[in-house]
């Protein structure tokens, strides 16, 4: 006879008989204890490598990972634990089965070294009070911590000798001293990439106050600024309004399913169009070197392309496929002709994986309730607030190199 596995588990208190939910086992505390460890080594690891830590005169990579490494982790981690248990809590308090926190280390692959953290539900949420206050619960602590951090890296800036502490930054901090602020123009040796990171209406406001506030292509040498900007993003993106993410969880309890079908797949034209951005300069590019120049065969590559993803996404419906596609396919078009510049998208590469990552993960529409009930007003006050946090600190080109 095979033995349960963890979720088949049901405890029972034996003195009232009630099915007692949400108690894990010695063994699986190990597991998400030792999945903590491995993310947050990888985490130090990665991140002093790659970003903060102090490469002038460090002779092996125990000098970059010691301490800003490993500050740069606690940080991060802080920030995804806080919001991953969020979730934990709520769905505790609800008596709703979920699994604790998954910490998903990822070294090499990923440049910050973890793809984040999630928890697993484990039985199907019934009604919409239990839906938004589990998907809630999370971004709202964790955009808490994100923000604490933020504030503090910015209200503890260093001055620019700070930046002597990295390689081939010498020029940078002679001019900062000069001057009494950063060049607008980025100062990097001939030949090198400089890696930037997207603004959002929350980070440059806030850095707006401070003189002394590194542009985004030095932001990522400062620890606090990095995590804290980091933190918003995620939060950010566990809000799109789509499928199974926080975001859709919060809508569908706010509008309804009918609602919330409707603008998670006029979202989700948005996020394919951020994507042609970046794929329909390097399809043409490609349809010339191997065709030759003249009629864009990567225009109907895109085009194609981007019929099969919208049919496929919204179930075949003539309607929304035609129309969305359309617009997209337009305003590609019309932006990709307007730069005439083929660098011009590289900032959204990011978007392609999000498409992919809804279309075949999370989905675009969220499955219904049994039981919709009405928010009461400071759910309601609190949920179109996560809303306005996913516009802020949201960024259409977050990452990128030039």
């Amino acid at each position: 006879m095979s033995q349960p596995n963890e979720s088949e588990i049901i405890y029972v208190d034996i003195t009232s008989g009630v099915p007692q939910k949400n108690k894990p086992t010695p063994g699986t505390i190990i597991k998400h204890v030792l999945l903590f460890i491995a993310t947050f080594a990888s985490v130090a690891v990665m991140g002093g490598v790659f970003f903060v830590g102090h490469t002038a005169g460090a002779e092996s990579i125990t000098d970059l990972v010691l301490w800003e490494g490993v500050l740069f982790a606690f940080l991060l981690l802080l920030f995804l634990g806080v919001h991953e248990f969020g979730h934990y809590f709520a769905a505790v308090y609800h008596r709703v089965s979920a699994s604790l926190p998954y910490f998903i280390p990822l070294p090499l692959v990923s440049p910050i070294g973890t793809l984040g953290a999630v928890i697993k539900i484990k039985e199907r949420i019934n009604d919409t009070i239990k839906l938004y206050d589990i998907g809630i619960s999370g971004p709202l602590a964790g955009f808490v911590v994100a923000l604490g951090i933020l504030l503090y890296g910015f209200a503890t800036l260093p001055g620019p000798e700070f930046l002597n502490n990295f390689e081939q930054h010498e020029e940078i901090v002679d001019y900062v001293l000069q001057h009494g602020s950063f060049p607008e123009d980025p100062i990097a040796p001939e030949g090198s990439e400089l890696i930037f990171f997207g603004e959002t209406l929350l980070y440059t406001a806030i850095a707006s106050f401070y003189d002394n506030a590194p542009p985004m292509w030095e932001m990522y040498h400062y620890p606090f600024l990095l995590a804290g900007w980091l933190g918003l993003f995620f939060t950010a993106l566990n809000l799109m309004p789509v499928g199974q993410l926080d975001g859709g969880h919060i809508l569908y309890a706010l509008i309804g399913f009918k609602r919330h079908q409707m603008v998670a797949r006029a979202f989700f034209g948005l996020v394919v169009t951020f994507a042609g951005f970046a794929l329909l300069p390097l399809l043409d590019a490609l349809s010339a070197r191997f065709i030759g120049s003249g009629f864009s065969f990567g225009w109907i590559l895109w085009a194609l392309l981007s019929f099969g993803v919208f049919r496929k996404a919204y179930f075949g419906h003539q309607g929304w496929t035609l129309w969305v596609w359309l617009i997209s396919l337009a305003v590609n078009t019309v932006i990709w002709n307007l730069t005439g510049d083929t660098s011009f998208g590289s900032g959204y590469g990011v978007w392609v994986m999000f498409t992919l990552f809804i279309l075949y993960f999370v989905k675009i529409e969220h499955p219904p309730v049994y039981y919709e009930q009405e928010l009461d007003p400071v759910r309601k006050v609190l949920g179109w607030l996560t809303m306005l946090i996913f516009i802020l600190c949201i960024s259409p080109t977050p990452i990128f190199i030039q």
